[in-house]
């Protein structure tokens, strides 16, 4: 390497001003990190959580934000014996043809064109990782009916409400959701929202031996995930920022 100074040719020129750098890019902090490799997993490890790791997970879900600290929402944690017997009767109740005794909703009726492409295309993402073709009905059911079982992951979480509780607390429950997903996430497991459990909300009313004051919101499952299977890779995209925000009175 040369020791000699640079050339005229490369040196500002007398008087010159060097234009000013922009604001530098802050590092990627720890919840952005956990944030962008946070997924839906649907095939676990059978490896069993420690009660402990749980207790965190579920502590750090109630520390969500809370409108007049209602703090909406209750975590019915089950493994083992319990969430099989949970999962088998979910399962014979959606292979019954039973129809859906949801207490809400949850898609948009009916649902818009624009969002309607959006489900078929993580539909499509989903059998297509799994090699479950468009017209295997059957095959497609089968995968569905997993959302009953819990994916097979070695802890399920039923999650509800109550029934008198306002739109607002759904809010506030959907982040004490996002941070227990967070929570698990940054301790090495994965998780599943099921969304499909409030179809046969009943069942899990009646098995649990739930009370009036409680409706069942969706369920979650949660453990190790399976880094062999393929059925893990699958991503969703999700919208440009300019396509969900805007800003005003920026410069």
């Amino acid at each position: 390497m040369s020791d000699a100074p640079p050339s005229d040719a490369t040196a500002p020129a007398a008087g010159a001003q060097t234009p000013a750098a922009g604001p530098a890019t802050p590092p990627e902090t720890p919840v952005e990190a956990v944030l962008a490799r946070r997924r839906s997993v649907r095939a676990f490890l059978p490896d069993p959580l420690p009660r402990a790791d749980l207790e965190r997970i579920l502590r750090a879900a109630r520390s969500a934000p809370s409108g007049a600290n209602l703090q909406p929402g209750r975590f019915h944690v089950l493994t083992g014996a319990a969430l099989d017997g949970l999962a088998a009767a979910l399962v014979a109740a959606a292979e019954s043809g039973r129809p859906p005794v949801a207490q809400y909703s949850y898609f948009p009726q009916p649902m818009p064109a624009d969002l309607k492409d959006r489900q078929r295309a993580a539909g499509h993402a989903l059998y297509a990782a799994l090699g479950i073709a468009r017209r295997d009905l059957a095959g497609r059911q089968a995968q569905f009916l997993r959302n009953y079982a819990f994916f097979s992951a070695p802890v399920g979480i039923v999650v509800t409400i109550r029934p008198d509780m306002g739109k607002g607390c759904f809010m506030d429950l959907g982040m004490s959701l996002m941070a227990l997903m967070m929570a698990a996430e940054a301790m090495g497991h994965a998780s599943c929202g099921i969304g499909a459990l409030a179809n046969h909300a009943d069942v899990a009313h009646a098995h649990l031996g739930l009370g009036e004051d409680e409706m069942v919101v969706c369920g979650l499952a949660l453990g190790r995930p399976d880094p062999d299977a393929p059925v893990n890779a699958v991503r969703t995209g999700r919208d440009a920022l300019a396509q969900f925000a805007t800003f005003r009175g920026f410069s």
